[in-house]
């Protein structure tokens, strides 16, 4: 996630970088085509570029709304699950019985399940960034569960069992009430949905079509805005559609970007360091002493 701090013209520039080299070299050539031919080719209304420009800037509009949307909705999601992580285990905190609640280690039931929702929150963000969804996990679990867990194809919803196995341990022996152990499965249901919500947006593709027809209208405007201007500012064509198509590129790059919350840039839903949030209160709630995590002076973004 980018953030309200200075971002680096370079990281700018670096994504429209191809795009502007190719529009340099389509402007330099209709400059040099009409010098040699501009007697000989058409003379385009500007009225007709200005219609393709308002339509470019409409398609753009509508792409750029539907991304944030689909970024917004990532990030509402990640902060449904900051809520029920805590949620969690403040009830568990809450409905054992002193004897379970006042042991302490790693073996102790709350700090296990304490541990393993800091573990899932990880799994499931690296899961949807398409990267190893055990790593790192082996800190906030026992060895033998850890040992389990890279067996399973979905370590993220295998890690809510574990959750939904101790809990119903804990109430068979007791250490819960029917009606506990509702509350605890209404939470771990909650969990389980904003799993699926943030899977269904990693796997429903932006139609790449629609990407195709706005750079398609794109380079038709620049052609003809570049003949509507033959005997209109000479060389300073080549800059003006420079300037003009840097700002149409830079847009469809945006929602380009913002339309996959998942995918390990700069512009995503920051997975990892929401997940550091949740490990942070989870620490607090067990009684840890957690220092603050800063963010180095010269990061721009958070992952």
């Amino acid at each position: 996630m980018l953030l309200n701090t200075h971002l680096p013209i370079g990281y700018v520039v670096k994504h429209i970088r191809a795009d502007v080299v190719r529009v340099l070299l389509i402007s330099i050539f209709f400059h040099l085509l009409k010098l040699v031919l501009g007697a000989y080719l058409p003379l385009i209304p500007l009225q007709l570029p200005t219609i393709l420009g308002s339509l470019i800037s409409l398609l753009l509009a509508f792409k750029t709304s539907q991304s944030y949307d689909r970024w917004w909705e990532a990030r509402k999601i990640w902060g449904g699950i900051v809520n029920d992580s805590r949620t969690l285990v403040l009830q568990v905190r809450t409905f054992l019985p002193d004897a379970y609640r006042q042991r302490v280690g790693p073996g102790a039931p709350l700090a296990v399940l304490a541990y393993r929702q800091m573990a899932w929150c990880y799994s499931l963000g690296q899961a949807l960034r398409g990267q190893d969804a055990a790593a790192g996990l082996e800190t906030y679990l026992s060895a033998a569960e850890g040992a389990t867990l890279t067996s399973q194809v979905h370590k993220p919803l295998a890690l809510l069992a574990g959750h939904a196995d101790q809990l119903r341990d804990l109430y068979q022996h007791g250490a819960l009430n029917a009606y506990q152990q509702v509350q605890l499965d209404a939470t771990l249901a909650r969990l389980t949905d904003a799993m699926g919500q943030a899977e269904r947006i990693k796997t429903t593709v932006f139609p790449v079509s629609y990407r195709l027809l706005v750079y398609c209208f794109i380079y038709l405007f620049l052609g003809t805005l570049s003949l509507g201007l033959v005997k209109a500012i000479g060389l300073w064509e080549i800059p003006v559609l420079l300037t003009i198509s840097s700002s149409f590129f830079l847009l469809e790059r945006t929602a380009r970007y913002l339309q996959d919350p998942f995918s390990n840039k700069p512009t995503d839903t920051p997975v990892t360091a929401i997940a550091r949030t949740v490990e942070s209160s989870l620490r607090q709630l067990l009684g840890e002493a957690v220092p603050p995590q800063q963010l180095p002076a010269e990061s721009f973004y958070l992952l």
